[in-house]
This record gives C-alpha cells, structure tokens and sequence, in this order.
C-alpha cells in the first residue's frame, strides 16, 4: 500500500496557487494548523480528503469544531498531528506514531528521532522574516514513510 501525503501549516487565511499546485498529485492533505479561514479548507478538500489541527491562531467561532491534536493512520503509517511541537506531551515512543507533523514556527524541517519521522513543512501562508515559504510531501511506500520540502516559488514580500 501507497499514499501521496500533503502537508501544509501555517496558511493564515492565504491559500496560494503555488501551494495549491504544489499539492495537486497528494491523496491525502494534512493541514498542521494556523489556518487562518475555512475558505483554506475548503480549497484543500478540492484536491483530497483533508486531516486538519486547530492553531493557536485559530481561534474564531469556525474553527471550534478542529480538534487542537489528531491521531489518524494512512496507507498503514500512524502519523500524529499537532500545531506545536512544544505541546507534544506524549513521551517519545509511548504512543504508536511513526510520523509527527507540526507547524507553528514557519521553519521548515525533517528530522528523525528514536525511529519517530518529524516534518514542520514550513509556512505556506504569508512570508515571514527570510523564511522559505513551503510545503512538504510524505510519502509512503511498503509502510515506510518518506518526506520531501517543497520551497513555493512565490514573491519575496515581507508580511
């Protein structure tokens, strides 16, 4: 079994068409919150089903219902989601994650750890300070995942 998993954080309300494009091929979106608006949503879901995470800036009457940490199991890959790494409160190894995704810093990353794969695929909304404005792809082949950063080729404005 296979996937395409997209992973996008940190949009603030700003859905670009490169990430949009970026995204297209995914079978699966994994949204690691700071969302910003349910249009952001929606738009994903246009391209696959979508797992999403509430952000410490989501916070209007729309978002109530986005739980603030998920746990879901995609192409046999169990994968933890939540919008701070900081709020991981699950001692590593204790839960049955193989992959944890987050956002919240805007910096992009992949990194594994005592065999837990971690991807922050960056901020795909609004440019901050010199930080890329990405996303990430996680894929999974034979129930092994892999992650990719995808850098968008967007407009170097500040926020």
């Amino acid at each position: 079994m296979s996937g395409i998993i997209g992973v996008i954080s940190d949009t603030h309300g700003l859905m670009r068409p490169e990430a949009i494009a970026a995204l297209q091929n995914s079978t699966t979106i994994i949204h690691a919150g700071d969302i910003g608006s349910e249009a952001v949503l929606r738009a994903l879901e246009k391209i696959a089903p979508v797992y999403a995470v509430r952000g410490n800036n989501d916070t209007s009457e729309w978002a109530a219902t986005i739980p603030i940490a998920t746990h879901v199991t995609i192409a046999g890959i169990s994968i933890h989601v939540l919008h701070d790494i900081a709020e991981l409160n699950v001692p590593l190894g204790a839960e049955p994650a193989q992959v944890v995704i987050t956002g919240h810093s805007h910096r992009p990353s992949i990194e594994e750890r005592h065999g837990i794969l971690f991807v922050n695929p960056g901020s795909a909304g609004p440019r901050r300070f010199t930080l890329p404005v990405s996303v990430a792809k996680l894929e999974i082949h034979d129930k092994k995942p892999t992650a990719t950063l995808i850098e968008l080729d967007c407009e170097r404005h500040h926020r």
